[in-house]
């Protein structure tokens, strides 16, 4: 569980690198990246970067070369905007949020489409006995 020293300072270097990324770097690989969570470890000396890069696979993989040759001027940019002691060492990874919202989104359809197969299977389907199953209690003769 993360403490609220931890969250504060991750909150403040999402905010920090994605100014500087809005800024641009020198790196035409780099493409429109968005970091979307960063956690720090206990000893505030490391932080997980997630990010995620809109287009391709090979635009992806560019972003991720970009953003590992420039982690070293990202790091003292954010020692310039940091109050600690010791600036985090910074480790980009690439979220998977696109890929799974995907595949969740492709289940959800599957979902539908069985669902529909479902009702028009119902739509059309006949008691397999009598219509009413239950019993119903012996009606009066007329006479007794």
């Amino acid at each position: 569980m993360a403490s609220e020293r931890q969250a504060r300072l991750g909150d403040r270097i999402r905010v920090i690198l994605a100014e500087r990324l809005e800024k641009g770097l020198r790196d035409p690989r780099l493409g429109f990246v968005t970091i979307t969570d960063v956690r720090v470890t206990g000893d505030l000396q490391h932080a997980s970067v997630f990010y995620t890069v809109l287009g391709s696979a090979e635009e992806r993989a560019a972003s991720a070369a970009a953003l590992k040759s420039a982690t070293g001027m990202l790091r003292s940019e954010l020692g310039k905007h940091l109050n600690v002691r010791l600036t985090p060492s910074l480790e980009f990874i690439p979220d998977a949020i696109p890929e799974n919202a995907g595949h969740i989104e492709d289940l959800l359809r599957e979902a539908r489409e069985r669902d529909q197969a479902v009702a028009g299977m119902a739509s059309s389907a006949t008691y397999a006995g009598d219509a009413d199953p239950y019993v119903k209690p012996r009606e009066l003769d007329d006479e007794g």
